[in-house]
């Protein structure tokens, strides 16, 4: 196994300048895997599915580390990406959903994924099914939530700064991840410092769904970005991640402001025009005053580019009590 040489990359997504990644291949580690002690080597072809996944490993100036990605047809261009110079240097496997043969015929020695957004026991692709044949597996620690026989419960932010902390030890960047980790937290410490005063802001995410909205509960990462934003999740206290709720819930808890998940072939501007057109919305705060904002898909997955949305919604908020 080669050592990685140092380098200085560019962190377009942190403004912040890493000097001297740590070499690779300096023995095996043992790190938790939604619970589970998982022993795991140094890997030089990893595929990632979806861009939270890719964005961490750019993010800790891995992508010498990285094989591949996997990005299916809903996630928005890759172009778009802080990390879009990584994304050219490695090779775009599929658009497809994650697969066995797939990351077989990519040799892959590690899969990085969440469980049900990559790893499935429908389609066969699961962190014990690789066990058994030599590949190693990462799963998002927000999505443990619902990984059955080891689950593991965090905060969605805890998750990924748990995330960045663990790949660190994996790939031996451990201080580039405590860097980052912390000044994510100091970027997180920030936007609550200028939270509006007051009451909690109502505030309804909107993922997709007309005879039933999907919406975001309190285990993904939307319900922290408008928590710490000064706004309350009017779904906030599903112990779920992403869920069908019904339209009379929504009504009730009259939201001032709504979130539109943007990705995939509905536009976002569809998706508000749906609301807006909406008998039943029509007397809804949020929709009367038009307080719409629009969320990125890979600001409202587990991924670096969570703080990014945070900071935009805050400042959205901060307008609309302004």
């Amino acid at each position: 196994m080669l050592p990685l040489a140092a380098v200085s990359v560019l962190l377009a997504g942190c403004g912040a300048e890493v000097e001297g990644v740590s070499e690779a291949g300096a023995g095996p580690v043992t790190v938790q895997r939604c619970g589970e002690e998982v022993e795991y080597t140094t890997p030089q072809r990893v595929v990632a599915y979806e861009g939270g996944s890719a964005d961490k490993l750019f993010s800790l100036g891995l992508v010498d580390h990285v094989h591949g990605y996997v990005m299916p047809p809903a996630n928005p261009p890759v172009s778009e990406s802080p990390w879009a110079e990584d994304y050219a240097a490695v090779e775009f496997l599929s658009d497809d959903l994650l697969n066995r043969e797939l990351v077989v015929d990519a040799e892959a020695d590690l899969v990085v994924a969440g469980w049900n957004s990559g790893f499935s026991d429908q389609r066969g692709i699961t962190p014990e099914i690789l066990d058994g044949i030599g590949i190693q597996s990462f799963m998002h620690s927000e999505s443990c939530f619902n990984y059955p026989g080891h689950p593991e419960r965090l905060t969605p932010f805890e998750g990924l700064y748990t995330d960045l902390e663990r790949l660190g030890q994996i790939f031996g960047v451990e201080e580039r991840a405590e860097e980052l980790v912390g000044e994510f937290e100091e970027r997180v410490a920030a936007v609550e410092e200028q939270a509006p005063e007051g009451d909690p802001v109502p505030v309804f995410l909107y993922d997709s769904g007309t005879d039933q909205p999907f919406t975001a509960g309190n285990q993904v990462p939307p319900n922290d970005i408008i928590r710490y934003s000064g706004g309350e999740n009017i779904f906030g206290d599903l112990e779920e991640r992403w869920t069908q709720v019904g339209w009379e819930a929504v009504v009730e808890a009259e939201p001032e402001v709504i979130i539109i998940l943007d990705y995939g072939d509905q536009p976002a501007q569809e998706k508000i025009d749906f609301l807006t057109s909406s008998p039943a919305m029509a007397e809804v705060p949020a929709v009367v005053e038009e307080n719409f904002f629009v969320l990125d898909y890979n600001e409202g997955i587990s991924g670096p580019r969570n703080i990014d949305g945070l900071e935009k919604f805050a400042e959205y908020l901060r307008e609309q009590k302004g």
